[in-house]
């Protein structure tokens, strides 16, 4: 059984997947010491590589107020049993050898239907990348994503028949990594629902409906460049599951459901704690979740100006509530200082 995608892309990508023409991005961190890395950040359209902005330009010295957050209901998003219509007409390019959606496109096109709560077109009126309670930055790929990648291969990182959770996911290439590497299963996770269904998923099937049953992204080969049919059903998806929602709402959703439910071995996250009025929900949703002898790996910059947050006031919160220890394990001290934290339970083995 074939089956047919159409999508395509960028025609700015060049022969390598790794390789882009650096007209495509301007970031503005220095260069990172290590090749891979400085060709994954040439390759994201839409990296954040600073702060994120609240609201509006002028919003630099607010802090987000509790007021103004909500919490959204969570769901699942089920898998179209038609994967045609997931790539439809769909831009991707590359990046590490992984498919992802061209980010600026989908702002430009993901209107109306394609975007039921309005958060690209709030996003791009208000120039904001972030509006509390209503659109948490799935639109970009947010830098601390690369480092963590990376981190993955110096660690040597083993996903093999683990369980896996990337929590805030955005384009999910977190999940994907994971995915690649054997995991048992992996679940993303994001705040909004069109992040979910307009970027994760579709970017999910393109790394899936390629590669088969999977494979070490040391080893496996990078996706060819306008890929016209998969050879067989795309089984890696068997292993994804899909939520959209605030944290504590995804938890509840997961513990109180029908469908088998075993706990993370690892949970991936990337920026989630820029918003120190969040740290209550992720603290509780990451305790929830995690199996007793799992590992977190939060990927952060240090501190998020204008914004709020950072590492110090999150593993304060952390000290506090005295349930989990934690390391840095990577320190990037060019640019805006960030670190990768390992996350585990005091009483863990």
């Amino acid at each position: 059984m074939a089956f047919q995608f159409n999508f395509s892309i960028d025609e700015y990508d060049n022969n390598e997947a790794d390789t882009h023409d650096k007209t495509d991005v301007q970031l503005h961190s220095p260069k990172h010491k290590q090749e891979s890395t400085e060709k994954s950040r040439q390759a994201a359209d839409t990296v954040g590589d600073s702060s994120p902005r609240l609201g509006t330009n002028n919003f630099q010295d607010e802090k987000p107020s509790q007021k103004n957050l909500c919490f959204k209901a969570a769901k699942e998003h089920d898998i179209p049993e038609d994967l045609n219509k997931v790539l439809e007409n769909k831009v991707m390019k590359t990046v590490s050898g992984l498919y992802y959606r061209n980010m600026s496109i989908v702002e430009m096109t993901c209107l109306g239907d394609a975007d039921k709560e309005g958060i690209v077109s709030k996003s791009v009126s208000s120039h904001s990348d972030l509006i509390p309670g209503v659109y948490e930055g799935g639109l970009k790929i947010w830098e601390c994503t690369f480092d963590l990648i990376d981190y993955f291969s110096e660690a040597e990182i083993q996903f093999t028949n683990k369980t896996v959770l990337d929590l805030g996911c955005g384009a999910g290439l977190l999940g994907i990594v994971a995915l690649r590497g054997k995991a048992k299963k992996v679940h993303f996770q994001d705040y909004n629902s069109t992040v979910i269904d307009e970027i994760t998923l579709p970017n999910a099937v393109a790394n899936c409906v390629r590669t088969g049953s999977g494979g070490d992204t040391k080893t496996s080969q990078p996706p060819s460049k306008r890929p016209k049919k998969a050879e067989h059903p795309p089984n890696m998806l068997t292993r994804c599951r899909f939520f959209s929602g605030e944290w504590s709402e995804v938890s509840r959703l997961l513990l109180s459901s029908n469908k088998p439910f075993s706990k993370y071995d690892i949970i991936l996250t990337s920026e989630t704690i820029y918003n120190p009025d969040y740290y209550d929900a992720l603290h509780d949703t990451l305790a929830q979740l995690l199996d007793k002898n799992g590992r977190v790996y939060l990927a952060s910059k240090v501190h998020y100006f204008g914004v709020g947050g950072g590492i110090p006031l999150f593993e304060n919160l952390i000290e506090e509530r005295n349930v989990f220890r934690t390391s840095i394990v990577k320190t990037t001290d060019k640019g805006l200082q960030r670190c990768i934290v390992e996350m585990a339970f005091k009483d863990s083995s």
